[in-house]
């Protein structure tokens, strides 16, 4: 496996790769490596032959006050993991090969679906995660993209901006990778000290239950999330950001729930913000 720093050699091992006629899959993370991500490596392999994982933590998607500094970072770690589930490249750029000095002053933003859910709560997040994906796919040039649900509407912005734009290549967007007690894999899971990671059980356990209650008939959006609003204020170090029950492509609030639905969380537990979602059939 290699480990890329800079553009002009990871445009150069591309080159290479597809002289070859290999298929070359990407998965975009900030690092700090779990079994959600190995995950999306396995998606990738799964129909292309070579897989490029980038590593790199995007300033800006972070606004002010929030944990960009303080985002886990640990390349050796994550070498050794993505090595061993069959990564070819890792592209691992600093902050100034991305972004060189002197100032940014391009972007690109998608509108409408980057209003609510986490968009709301951080302005500005998705104009960094679009614009940092559109430069690694120029930079890449994957025939396929590898996304996590857990992280839904960046999902949902990146196949809206992929569609839009007309760039040729497809977006996987692979399950949501729990722990056996049903806690969403997140790398600040790292954050919680042991009774906050037995709180933020409550995100998995509302999900479910919302979902055994739409298996059994109920479609109203506001029953099920006031029953979850109740389950997560039972839990002393829990505090709701968001609760919202939207539809699965344009992330548009819904009333009754028809077709495929996103039943989305964003849940403080003590000072960390944790995300978990639930697709389910109206």
């Amino acid at each position: 496996m290699e480990v890329i720093k800079g553009i002009s050699r990871m445009r150069e091992f591309v080159r290479e790769q597809q002289m070859a006629g290999k298929r070359i899959g990407l998965i975009p993370t900030m690092g700090y490596l779990h079994a959600g991500h190995l995950s999306l490596v396995r998606e990738a392999l799964s129909t292309c032959q070579v897989a490029v994982m980038s590593i790199f933590v995007n300033p800006l998607q972070f606004g002010a006050g929030e944990d960009l500094d303080a985002y886990p970072r640990d390349l050796t770690r994550d070498c050794e993991l993505a090595e061993k589930a069959g990564v070819a490249a890792i592209f691992a750029p600093a902050v100034a090969e991305m972004y060189p000095g002197g100032g940014y002053f391009s972007y690109v933003d998608v509108e409408n679906i980057t209003e609510g859910l986490c968009g709301g709560a951080r302005p500005g997040h998705f104009r960094g995660v679009t614009t940092v994906v559109t430069k690694l796919f120029n930079i890449v040039q994957p025939e396929v993209a590898v996304f996590g649900q857990k992280d839904a509407q960046q999902a949902a912005v990146i196949q809206r901006m992929v569609r839009d734009l007309n760039m040729p290549l497809q977006i996987v967007v692979a399950p949501i990778v729990r722990e056996a007690d049903g806690l969403a894999l997140s790398s600040r899971n790292v954050y919680l000290n042991p009774n906050e990671r037995e709180a933020a059980l409550v995100l998995s356990r509302s999900l479910k239950m919302v979902q055994e209650m739409v298996a059994n008939g109920e479609r109203n959006a506001g029953v099920l999330r006031k029953t979850i609003e109740n389950q997560i204020n039972k839990e002393p170090l829990a505090r709701i950001d968001y609760i919202e029950i939207v539809g699965s492509e344009d992330l548009k609030p819904v009333e009754i729930l028809k077709g495929q639905v996103l039943i989305a969380l964003a849940v403080y537990i003590g000072k960390t913000r944790l995300i978990d979602n639930q697709i389910v059939e109206g």
